[in-house]
C-alpha cells in the first residue's frame, strides 16, 4: 500500500534522537510521502532543512499557525510572504482559528486566516485548517472565500455529521487522524456517510497518537492504525481506503506528484 501522512510535525525537537529511524519505519510501512505544516519562524528552519534531506519524502508547506498569532503576527506574515515569493509549497497551512486555550488574539487570528487565504488563492495552492474549538468559524471564513478556485483540508477533523457534511460540499477534504481510534470520540459517526472522496490520512505527529499508543508519540507510520479504522468504518478493505486517500492527497496536493 501506498500512503500520504498530510499532515505531521516531524522536524521538531521531539524527534531529534531518532529521526532517521522514525522516517524509516514510515518508509517501511508504506507512507511514501509526509507533508510537514509551519508553524511560526522559529520552526521554518528545521522543516525547510528536513525537507532538503529527505526531499523525495518530505514536503513542507508555509504559513503562521493561529495559536503562534500574536503581537507580532504581521512581522511573523511578512516572512511567509517572503517564503512564499521565493518558491513553492504544497500548501500554506497550517492556518486557521484556535479558540480552544485563549481569545486574547481573535481579531488577529481572522486577520491572518484571511490574508493567508487571499494568498493561496494568488498562488493557487491549498490551505490546511486548524479549527479547532471553531470549526463553524472557520467553515465560514471559508464560505466567504469560496469563489470555486479555493481547496484545502480540515486538518484533524473532529467535529460532527453537519460540519463534516458542509466541508464536503465546499469541495474540501476532512483530514482524519489519531482521534478516528479513540473510543468516545464520536469521529466514526460523523465520517459514516461522508464518501472516502473526501478523506485524507493524516499523524499531526507528535500529537494525538492513535490507539494503541494514544498518550504517546505519535509518529507517520501509525497513520495504518487511522487507516484500518477508517477501512472498518467504511466496511471496505484497507487496500481500498490507501488508495483513495492518496489519491486524494495527491490530486490536492498537486506538487508531491
Amino acid at each position: 500500500m501506498r500512503l500520504v501522512d498530510t499532515h505531521a510535525h516531524i522536524y521538531l525537537e521531539e524527534f531529534e534522537k531518532d529521526r532517521v529511524g522514525m522516517l524509516q519505519r514510515a518508509e517501511k510501512e508504506g507512507v511514501e510521502k509526509i507533508l510537514l505544516p509551519a508553524i511560526d519562524s522559529t520552526t521554518h528552519g528545521q522543516m525547510l532543512k528536513l525537507e532538503a534531506e529527505h526531499p523525495g519524502q518530505c514536503t513542507s508547506m508555509m504559513g503562521l499557525h493561529p495559536c503562534y498569532v500574536k503581537e507580532n503576527y504581521e512581522a511573523e506574515l511578512k516572512i511567509v510572504e517572503d517564503y512564499l515569493a521565493q518558491r513553492p509549497f504544497a500548501a500554506i497551512g497550517e492556518i486557521g482559528l484556535d479558540f480552544y486555550w485563549d481569545k486574547t488574539f481573535t481579531e488577529q487570528q481572522y486577520k491572518a486566516f484571511h490574508r493567508q487565504i487571499e494568498w493561496a488563492l494568488h498562488y493557487d495552492i491549498p490551505i490546511a485548517i486548524h479549527s479547532r474549538n471553531a470549526t463553524d468559524e472557520c467553515i465560514e471564513v471559508v464560505v466567504s472565500h469560496q469563489n470555486g478556485r479555493l481547496k484545502g483540508v480540515f486538518h484533524c477533523f473532529s467535529g460532527n455529521a453537519g460540519q463534516a457534511k458542509k466541508i464536503a460540499d465546499l469541495g474540501f477534504y476532512l483530514g482524519i487522524g489519531g482521534v478516528v481510534t479513540f473510543k468516545n470520540s464520536g469521529l466514526d459517526k460523523a465520517i459514516e456517510d461522508i464518501s472516502l472522496d473526501n478523506l485524507l490520512l493524516e499523524t499531526d505527529a507528535p500529537y494525538l497518537a492513535p490507539v494503541p499508543f494514544r498518550g504517546k508519540q505519535n509518529e507517520p507510520s501509525y497513520v495504518k492504525y487511522v487507516l484500518s479504522k477508517i477501512a472498518t468504518i467504511k466496511q471496505c478493505t484497507m487496500e481500498e481506503v490507501a488508495a483513495v486517500t492518496t489519491s486524494n492527497a495527491k490530486k490536492l496536493f498537486g506538487s508531491i506528484n
